[in-house]
């Protein structure tokens, strides 16, 4: 159910806003947090519903967004919304690559000439990891040959944005899905945002491409300093454009319920978290990635930005390159959290 939250000060206008329930979110969604002056509605529901309901419908005032397929609107027709450099969703995605072990596979190259699936060619998941094993290990997208459809039985169809150039994408068959599809050996691996039932059932012959990936990974932020960014926050342009200073206190309140979250990590009299070694686990991220890693604002991010708009022109998702400075309101772009 949404929650109504009340922003400090007097009352302007009001925001529906839809985005993922995280730590970093909930302190808006619970009214701990309050953008200044805005009545504001919250609505949540599955990532792929908010994504296809924001840029079929334009159904949110605010709201999170495919950090990829907003990158190739922007590019192409256009996007009715415009970005804050604000990201509430991160991850490395080495750990999302699941391959047959039983095919010669035993390292990123090895895929090259075999049948991989995904989702969505164009989801953000699939462009980071793409991206890395073309930079790290000189594979490139159109060396694959990619078969798109759902992620397991019951999922629903995805929705083709684009048709990738110099890239061989093709359904799976009617009713297939990618996890049967690789537990039955008809693709040789899968690009998957979260792990796939057939490997998590242990099924014979499935394993992931690289089994330590979390040494992996932190090996990969090291080296780049990039801690991939997923999604953003979005807001109608025509808000956007009316209203910059609108923009401005929507970040502040983002930045404000991240920091309560992060802050909270530490927590071990009473745990904030579920997880019974968070301290330890945030203690370790700050070693690999800095104190402040989970930072909104585009100067900090602009590397990790960049990669994404290397990454889409690259893959065939982007017709050309697209500048960083561009998908931000510009108001947004010298802001930097306090």
């Amino acid at each position: 159910m949404p929650r109504r939250a009340r922003g400090v000060g007097r009352l302007t206008t009001s925001l529906r806003i839809a985005v993922g329930a995280y730590d970093r979110t909930l302190p808006l969604m619970a009214g701990l947090v309050g953008v200044d002056g805005v009545d504001t509605e919250y609505v949540t529901a599955p990532l792929e519903e908010i994504f296809a309901r924001a840029f079929d419908e334009q159904a949110y005032d605010v709201t999170e967004l495919s950090f990829s397929n907003y990158l190739y609107l922007t590019a192409t027709v256009g996007c009715p919304y415009v970005g804050l450099p604000v990201f509430p969703s991160r991850a490395f995605r080495h750990s999302a690559v699941y391959i047959r072990t039983d095919r010669g596979i035993r390292g990123p190259r090895d895929l090259a000439g075999r049948t991989v699936g995904v989702r969505e060619y164009s989801m953000t998941a699939a462009l980071v990891a793409r991206g890395v094993l073309e930079d790290d290990f000189g594979l490139r997208a159109g060396d694959v040959r990619w078969r798109y459809g759902p992620a397991y039985r019951g999922d629903s169809e995805p929705i083709v944005r684009v048709r990738p150039r110099g890239v061989e994408l093709e359904p799976l068959a009617t009713g297939a899905n990618l996890s049967d599809a690789l537990r039955d050996g008809d693709i040789d691996a899968l690009v998957a945002y979260k792990p796939p039932p057939a490997f998590l059932d242990g099924a014979q012959g499935v394993g992931r491409l690289f089994v330590d990936y979390a040494a992996v990974e932190a090996d990969y932020a090291r080296r780049t300093g990039v801690f991939p960014i997923m999604h953003l926050i979005g807001i109608r342009r025509e808000i956007a454009e009316r209203d910059p200073g609108l923009c401005l206190r929507v970040c502040d309140a983002f930045e404000a319920a991240r920091r309560y979250a992060v802050a909270r990590t530490d927590e071990s009299q009473a745990p904030f978290t579920s997880l019974p070694w968070a301290p330890t686990e945030a203690e370790r991220s700050r070693r690999i990635l800095g104190d402040d890693f989970w930072r909104y604002g585009v100067d900090a991010n602009r590397p990790a930005i960049e990669a994404l708009c290397r990454y889409s022109c690259v893959q065939g998702i982007a017709p050309r390159a697209v500048m960083v400075d561009e998908l931000f309101v510009p108001a947004t772009l010298g802001w930097a959290p306090g």
